[in-house]
């Protein structure tokens, strides 16, 4: 399960960003073609804070929504998997402008 690998990491990243404070909450923001399932993530997460200045923290998941583009008609909409075709057009090669992010986007410390 690469979730966990991934939740060690942000605990790493949220550690260092709390440059020795306690850390009281975590807002993670996890796109839904990111390809990390959030609800593995929660359940890594206080295993991977334990005996760290994240033991205890409170952690949120923000899901953000794929949204594609199609190159050939310009239409945006939204997007549930990478081989999608535009809905307006049926063109193939659809660019995709939100729903990849893994990202801490807050931290909250003492």
């Amino acid at each position: 399960m690469h979730e966990m690998s991934i939740t060690q990491s942000v605990v790493e990243i949220c550690e260092k960003n709390a440059a020795g404070r306690r850390v009281l909450g975590v807002t993670l923001e996890i796109g839904e073609l990111s390809g990390v399932v959030a609800e593995a993530v929660e359940f890594c997460f206080t295993a991977c804070a334990a005996d760290t200045l994240l033991e205890g923290a409170r952690l949120e998941i923000e899901q953000t929504a794929g949204r594609g583009a199609c190159p050939s008609c310009g239409a945006e909409f939204p997007l549930h998997s990478y081989f999608d075709p535009c809905p307006e057009c049926g063109g193939y090669g659809v660019r995709v402008i939100a729903g990849e992010e893994l990202r801490v986007k807050e931290l909250e410390v003492e």
